[in-house]
């Protein structure tokens, strides 16, 4: 069996407390983000390495890997990165309009990536095919958004629509606009998503309550809840394989 060998990784990584920091131009070839990627393709290099792609040039005393490194300290990682606003970011040393216009397309292409093509429909056949449906767009809002998927009979998926963002509690969350537009366009199921900012996505007391009570509205309809799915930072949660709020 042939042996896998695996990319060299950057060494490089100068102190930012340097007086004079090498230039990224300085550095050997095989460690430079650029060259690297071309030579071991992008998933090879490290977040630092692919945001100093995005950013291009550093600043003085502080070259462009310094400062990739610096930006994912101050945020807590790429996560935090990922949910940053445009106000956000710019607040930060070095961080100009167009850098944080470039670090904010370079974020939602991947979410575009990561998101189907809503011209597509797509088939709910287990609660994992949910989560992936909205995973990429929800996981990191600032937020809590509740969405309603619309499906056929088919479980196809023929629509997603937001209903409640910033607060999703039983108190708030209207059965008769959860199932207003599956009424309207006659789609006999419907799945209910929302996020945990805080990246848990174990359901509350509340997300328990809120789930029953749509249940329960839902035979009277006879629009079927297939499920509700709580998104969390990499993870989420199905409220029907729980037991949760479904009897």
């Amino acid at each position: 069996m042939q042996a896998t060998i695996d990319p060299p990784k950057s060494s490089v990584y100068p102190s930012t407390g340097a007086a004079n920091p090498p230039l990224i131009r300085d550095f050997p070839a095989g460690e430079r983000p650029r060259e690297r990627l071309c030579a071991y393709g992008a998933g090879s290099l490290s977040n630092a390495e692919l945001m100093a792609i995005l950013l291009r040039t550093g600043l003085k005393g502080e070259n462009v890997l310094a400062f990739s490194h610096r930006l994912l300290a101050e945020f807590k990682g790429l996560d935090g990165i990922a949910r940053a606003s445009y106000d956000d970011l710019c607040e930060q040393r070095g961080i100009s309009l167009a850098k944080a216009c470039q670090l904010l397309a370079g974020i939602e292409l991947g979410r575009r990536v990561a998101s189907p093509d809503p011209r597509q429909l797509h088939k709910i056949n287990v609660p994992a095919d949910i989560a992936s449906l909205l995973s990429a767009e929800m996981a990191y809002l600032p937020r809590e958004e509740l969405r309603v998927v619309l499906m056929n009979i088919k479980h196809q998926v023929v629509g997603i629509e937001e209903l409640y963002s910033g607060s999703v509690n039983s108190a708030l969350v209207r059965p008769a606009e959860v199932f207003g537009s599956a009424v309207k366009k006659n789609c006999p199921a419907i799945a209910v998503v929302h996020n945990h900012p805080s990246g848990d996505p174990t359901p509350s007391d509340e997300d328990i309550e809120t789930t029953a009570k749509l249940v329960e509205v839902g035979r009277l309809l006879e629009i079927d809840l297939v499920d509700h799915v709580v998104i969390g930072h990499g993870k989420f949660v199905s409220m029907r394989e729980r037991g949760l709020g479904f009897k």
